[in-house]
């Protein structure tokens, strides 16, 4: 498949995690836009049982770090967004519903972090029992809301190629 093709696709293609960061705030206009974007997401009979606890604090940043054992670039990142789902709020209050509504909101989030001009990565949080509970006492989370991930989200202090993942023998036509 010929990524290159479409350009108006571009911006899917390259994006990529960026785990590097250079100095320099997110400011709160930024935020609003992936925050916009993230609740732009579809959501199972329109619930929207997602919750963003915005970070920036750089002890709580450490401290999420810590929790996490690939999360070593909140250090540096200008902030970070805990990606909730309340599952009181969830359709049928399903955690598997939950977790598709909060994953399509992370992807919309990491989409528009990429047009702006932030680098960002999904650090992974669910079903990690020790992750959530250590992400929930550090956020203060009600006991129905679930932290699904972390967003590490800066300035790009690196700059990663574009690479195509297309793979034909994942496409099945009509059966398996």
């Amino acid at each position: 498949m010929n990524t290159q093709a479409d350009e108006r696709l571009r911006f899917i293609f390259e994006r990529r995690s960026i785990r590097v960061y250079s100095p320099g705030e997110v400011d709160e206009a930024a935020v609003q836009k992936l925050l916009a974007a993230a609740m732009a997401a579809p959501s199972a009979a329109a619930k929207n049982p997602w919750h963003f606890v915005v970070v920036r604090n750089r002890r709580t940043l450490l401290r999420i770090a810590g929790a996490l054992p690939h999360g070593q670039m909140l250090a540096t990142a200008a902030l970070g967004i805990v990606v909730c789902g309340d599952l009181e709020m969830a359709h049928d209050n399903q955690l598997s519903y939950l977790l598709q509504d909060c994953s399509a909101a992370i992807e919309n989030l990491l989409l528009c972090a990429h047009i702006i001009g932030l680098g960002a990565c999904w650090l992974g949080v669910h079903p990690r029992a020790e992750r959530i509970q250590s992400i929930r006492e550090i956020v203060a989370l009600p006991a129905s809301v679930i932290p699904v991930a972390c967003i590490s989200l800066g300035h790009p202090g690196e700059s990663l190629e574009p690479h195509a993942k297309y793979n034909p023998n994942c496409v099945h036509l009509e059966t398996w």
